[in-house]
């Protein structure tokens, strides 16, 4: 009579306990597969004929063999916690974000309704603001002064003094012209916003035109014939300020002139659509939550420096959340798809105009990482000319931050006609902020330390307090218009 095949395999496991020798050899095989669990139950799974294998990893394990082995930390331990895999925990994060938004909107609808109202982005107004539109317009034409100069230097028709003054009127012009237009005409925020930063970036761009044909006629006069010839490309050496060629970068996702640039082969048109969806989608998104969460919490809240202190840090800590959805919506629609769609369509080759400024240690790695075509302006036309010319480091970033504030204080400032200095201010404190967070990152040297204190200062509190302080400072500007001019 044959017998079944469990009762071998049950007595060859007595046996093997039986058997010192074999009990050792039992108990360490029961080791092994106690240390890897899943890889025996794998084995398991695959071996269900009755084999051997199937056998040890059944009735390996005895009740005398030991469950501790080794010395092992808690997963959340210090020691062990970043060691361990948190994708549950951020899914967790993701399920508890979605679930809060979603009752705050509820929230909203059922306090106030839906206040979509397009008189906030288009309304009769817009069309006053005409002045500001033909302003825009006519920015080309300190560019077209610009390079009627240099073909001039480049020739030698006029003197490098004579150059210098003519680009300093130029370029002081590119900023001055839009400011006056702004300030002469009682347009709308939102196109006297525009405006300037078209200005400002038109005056970045004149300046390193500038700059850099300055720089190469300076190389160009203080070497030899034959060492010039070594030094540069055939290219740049037979250079000639090219129209062409300063048309191109006006309108180039860059604010570094240089003589070419590297180019794509075609232009992906499907790609170009889909960005371009992206692009009305998320702006749409913009202007629903700046309605719908952020005028009320202004419009209910009081001036931040006169009011209770308790009251302001709430108004700041309600407006953070929405605020800093509008912000990472507008990085995304202007750095990534705007930028990239202006790209494609010009066969733009670099495309890095920003890095991971949301891992950023310290809010100097931040400046450094979030907005790269300012950033390289910066280190190019300020930074290192601060170095050569013999400026401390301290200075050369001082410089930095100083030219930084001044730009912001003029795109928020001149449209909303008020000049308190609070953009200016809070880029100048970043120099303090920067000192900060680099002692706290050395002195923890933990990369998390200097993260949380850049989302604090910079998103959570930062954004938003400047928000109502330019509200209420335009709103008090609005009243006493009102009662200056009784007529309107």
């Amino acid at each position: 009579m044959t017998s079944s095949p469990r009762r071998p395999i049950m007595n060859e496991g007595l046996n093997h306990h039986s058997n010192g020798n074999n009990s050792k050899e039992q108990i360490e095989v029961g080791h092994r597969f106690t240390d890897e669990p899943r890889k025996g139950n794998v084995d398991r799974g695959r071996l269900l004929n009755g084999s051997r294998q199937t056998t040890v990893v059944q009735y390996a394990v005895r009740p005398c063999t030991p469950s501790h082995n080794t010395i092992k930390e808690s997963p959340l331990s210090s020691d062990a916690i970043f060691r361990q895999s948190h994708a549950g925990l951020f899914n967790l994060c993701i399920v508890v974000l979605v679930a809060v938004n979603s009752r705050l909107i509820i929230e909203n609808l059922m306090k106030y309704g839906l206040l979509i109202n397009t008189n906030f982005w288009f309304s009769s107004r817009s069309l006053r603001d005409w002045p500001l539109l033909m302003c825009c317009l006519s920015l080309p034409i300190f560019s077209l002064a610009a390079f009627i100069v240099e073909k001039f230097a480049w020739r030698k028709r006029i003197s490098e003094s004579a150059v210098l003054t003519l680009h300093l009127i130029i370029t002081t012009s590119t900023i001055l012209y839009p400011v006056f237009m702004i300030l002469r005409f009682d347009s709308a925020v939102l196109s006297g916003v525009t405006l300037m930063l078209f200005a400002c970036v038109n005056w970045l761009k004149l300046v390193s035109f500038v700059h850099t044909n300055y720089d190469m006629r300076l190389i160009v006069n203080s070497i030899g014939k034959e060492e010039k010839k070594s030094c540069f490309s055939s290219t740049e050496y037979f250079y000639d300020v090219n129209f062409n060629s300063l048309a191109y970068f006006m309108v180039a996702p860059t604010l570094c002139y240089q003589i070419s640039y590297p180019r794509t082969t075609c232009i992906r048109k499907g790609w170009v659509l889909r960005q371009t969806i992206k692009f009305s989608i998320y702006t749409g998104v913009m202007g629903f939550i700046i309605e719908q969460y952020i005028n009320p919490i202004v419009r209910n809240s009081q001036h931040p420096l006169k009011g209770d202190f308790l009251y302001a840090i709430e108004r700041v800590l309600k407006l953070s959340v929405p605020n800093l959805y509008v912000w990472l919506c507008m990085f995304y629609c202007f750095f990534h798809l705007w930028l990239n769609i202006l790209a494609e369509v010009l066969r733009f080759g670099d495309r890095e105009f920003y890095k991971d400024w949301w891992n950023a240690k310290t809010v100097d790695e931040y400046w450094r990482l979030w907005n790269m075509p300012v950033h390289r302006w910066v280190v190019r036309h300020i930074y290192f000319p601060c170095i050569r010319s013999g400026i401390p480091k301290g200075g050369a970033h001082f410089i930095s931050f100083f030219m930084s504030a001044v730009f912001h204080e003029l795109c928020i400032a001149v449209p909303c006609h008020i000049f308190k200095f609070w953009a200016f201010l809070g880029i100048m404190l970043q120099v303090p902020l920067v000192m900060v967070t680099d002692f706290l990152h050395h002195k923890f040297q933990n990369s998390m330390v200097g993260n949380m204190m850049f989302w604090c200062f910079f998103s959570i509190l930062g954004q938003p307090m400047s928000v109502l302080l330019y509200y209420h400072d335009l709103m008090n500007r609005k009243v006493n218009t009102t009662n200056q001019d009784p007529h309107q």
